[in-house]
């Protein structure tokens, strides 16, 4: 694995790596039970101590060399580092090149909630270093924008993530069938798109559909794909093309779907499709549209998804919806 963590290996991160011959630790905004930091260094940089949290971070450059649980431990730009809370570590740069890492500090009674409905106990990974795509990826958006404030929506899915994670690389019973509450799920559903131009948090989808945040993150992700903070955002996005497409100004698109403001517009609208709200009004002006696409709301490179046709559509009875993963090869999941 290289000294430096790029684009080509981790998508997303790579702003994160450049070099500096300066040391220090930048904080990210707080958000309760979750702390987030970023952290280059020379040398020795931390005493033995410990930390009543979980500690989850992504090393960016460099080697980051610990003593954990009685070894030296290394972890090259890429690996995840997990510590366990209440075990002693300390920390540095093992070269001369420096270090470059970023950690989330994940208070155990947040995990715990995302664990409370199968009763297990807090995932202990024995290995401080792990080579896992999927839980790097996990960490991927709340780390790649340090500065950024977290949306609550957003936690409860990182959390979630984070603990199945976790739990893939502890020891302990394999993860139980999850069970779907359909009726529920298009409950949530149907709320996140009445509500576009909202902030939607998750104490009033727990009131909507009547399951915990983190029971109804884990249902909805099974059966429709995706997260409630990503389904809302995508669908945000739809609508803003729509009305980039009418020439909407962009300043009220933004108002009109839910985002704080244009900026914010422009980087979730770049981040998804690639290319800034500007620049696609642009290419749709631009670009003659032909019959069949003449009032199309989406452009051709990113195609509304559609539901798959085993869900029922709107105008059919949804109390009867039957799920296509029910009787999948992985069997994963239950619709009731």
């Amino acid at each position: 694995m290289s000294p430096d963590l790029g684009w080509n290996e981790q998508s997303g991160l790579e702003r994160l790596c450049g070099r500096t011959d300066e040391g220090g630790i930048v904080p990210a905004p707080p958000f309760p039970g979750l702390e987030r930091i970023d952290a280059r260094f020379f040398g020795n940089a931390f005493e033995p101590h410990r930390h009543d949290t979980y500690a989850i971070g992504v090393t960016l450059h460099g080697v980051q060399t610990f003593r954990y649980r009685g070894e030296v431990r290394n972890s090259l730009p890429g690996q995840v580092i997990v510590l366990h809370p209440d075990e002693m570590h300390d920390g540095g740069a093992a070269t001369d090149a420096g270090l470059h890492y970023r950690i989330l500090y994940l208070e155990p009674a947040l995990l715990r909630r995302s664990l409370a409905a199968s009763y297990a106990p807090l995932p202990f990974v024995r290995d401080p270093v792990v080579t896992d795509r999927r839980l790097r990826e996990t960490l991927l958006p709340c780390l790649s924008d340090i500065e950024g404030e977290l949306d609550e929506l957003a936690v409860v899915q990182l959390v979630t993530e984070l603990a199945d994670g976790l739990s893939r690389h502890a020891d302990g019973p394999a993860p139980s069938r999850i069970t779907l509450d359909v009726p529920r799920l298009e409950m949530a559903r149907d709320y996140l798109e009445a509500n576009l131009d909202r902030v939607v948090r998750s104490d009033a989808l727990e009131g909507v559909t009547g399951l915990d945040r983190f029971s109804l993150a884990r249902q909805f992700r099974a059966f429709f794909g995706t997260s409630p903070h990503r389904y809302l955002l995508m669908r945000r996005l739809a609508r803003a093309t729509a009305l980039i497409q009418a020439g909407e100004n962009l300043a009220d698109i933004a108002a009109r779907t839910g985002f704080a403001d244009q900026s914010h517009l422009n980087r979730q609208f770049k981040k998804a499709f690639g290319v800034t709200p500007g620049r696609w009004g642009a290419l749709t002006r631009a670009r003659r549209q032909s019959p069949a696409r003449a009032g199309a709301a989406f452009p051709p490179f990113f195609e509304k998804p559609r539901r798959p046709d085993s869900l029922l559509s709107r105008n059919s009875g949804r109390k009867t919806a039957a799920h296509s993963c029910c009787n999948c090869s992985s069997g994963d999941v239950t619709p009731r």
